[in-house]
């Protein structure tokens, strides 16, 4: 399957997400207990990799599954990464507005190219960088609201312990996604032998969580697997199987892509979300909305296109072929 199928489904599943989390509600609040959506997410995902793995290996040859400590022990470390973000994210909600923490989230996209860039050792060129910077700022266009809707004094005026989380959130955030990918792309390693255990570490993770609750109420409603399925309807199973198949898309594009695919898809995906938002909860289209489509798809554009139609070659070019070097793209890492 190429990557630009996997990514076109995963920004549906994305965008749906929200969508789907919202129409779970129930006057304006949750009957369930939102911390087992997770939870059951990392064992739908353990569950149907598992499966994957079990089929491949009745074929022959066997998939490679590196089963060595020092190999195994590396995984735990995006569950780490993401339970320290998340815990970031709410400390900045208590410095920031919401519009605010909106915004500066999208300081995770140049964030991970950074890293990508850092760690990875993938070269990006002149284009891409403009073009995952124009992404930013149109992602950022589209969030930002006019005056009329709210007060435009209350926008990055915060303190500054709020921006420094925010940054520490989209750096954290980036980190994860990039450690991800190297974990996938380490080895030629079966992709469901490396799903199961990245995701048995997450569900232990989360588990743990349900249990830290459970004391910190004092057991108030009883402990966490009594109350499991509790209030859960069918567009709660249907959050917690888009949560799970995103999460599967996600590991096949570390695995068979790359970080910036997986940005440019979650992006749209806000986007198409902000678009279905006016048809199916009243949402007011503004013009930054429209502004911000628009340079986010001349950053899609910028990115993937390839490069004889973004830049007009000299008609000395055959004759000179060291002035390729000078305007060609490494399309390998978009790829």
């Amino acid at each position: 399957m190429q990557w630009y199928v996997v990514a076109s489904i995963l920004t549906i599943f994305t965008s749906s997400q929200g969508i789907l989390t919202t129409l779970s509600q129930s006057n304006g609040g949750y009957k369930y207990d939102y911390a087992t959506v997770p939870f059951l997410a990392e064992g739908f995902k353990l569950i149907v990799s598992s499966v994957l793995l079990w089929r491949e290996y009745q074929r022959s040859p066997s998939p490679k599954m590196t089963t060595e400590w020092r190999s195994v022990r590396l995984y735990p470390i995006p569950s780490i990464i993401y339970l320290i973000h998340n815990n970031v994210q709410f400390a900045t909600l208590t410095y920031v507005d919401t519009s605010t923490y909106q915004i500066m989230g999208n300081l995770k996209i140049v964030t991970t190219g950074i890293l990508f860039r850092l760690f990875l050792k993938r070269k990006l060129s002149n284009l891409q960088w403009m073009a995952i910077v124009l992404l930013a700022i149109g992602a950022t266009t589209s969030q930002v609201k006019s005056c009329g809707e709210a007060s435009c004094e209350s926008v990055f005026s915060s303190p500054i312990q709020g921006y420094m989380l925010g940054i520490i959130s989209a750096c954290l955030s980036a980190l994860a996604g990039v450690y991800t990918e190297f974990l996938m792309k380490k080895n030629n390693d079966s992709l469901y032998w490396q799903n199961i255990q990245l995701y048995t570490f997450g569900a232990i993770f989360n588990m743990a969580k349900l249990v830290l609750d459970d004391f910190r109420s004092g057991f108030e409603r009883g402990p966490w697997w009594q109350r499991l399925f509790n209030g859960y309807s069918i567009t709660t199973w249907m959050v917690v199987l888009n949560l799970g198949s995103t999460g599967l898309l996600v590991s096949w594009l570390m695995k068979y892509a790359d970080n910036i695919v997986k940005v440019y898809s979650t992006s749209m995906a806000m986007l198409l979300t902000m678009v279905l938002s006016v048809f199916l909860f009243n949402f007011k289209p503004t013009l930054q909305l429209f502004l911000g489509i628009f340079v986010c798809m001349m950053s899609l554009h910028m990115y993937f296109a390839p490069p004889n139609m973004l830049v007009d070659l000299p008609s000395t070019a055959k004759t000179e072929p060291e002035s390729l070097v000078e305007v060609s793209v490494d399309r390998k890492s978009a790829s």
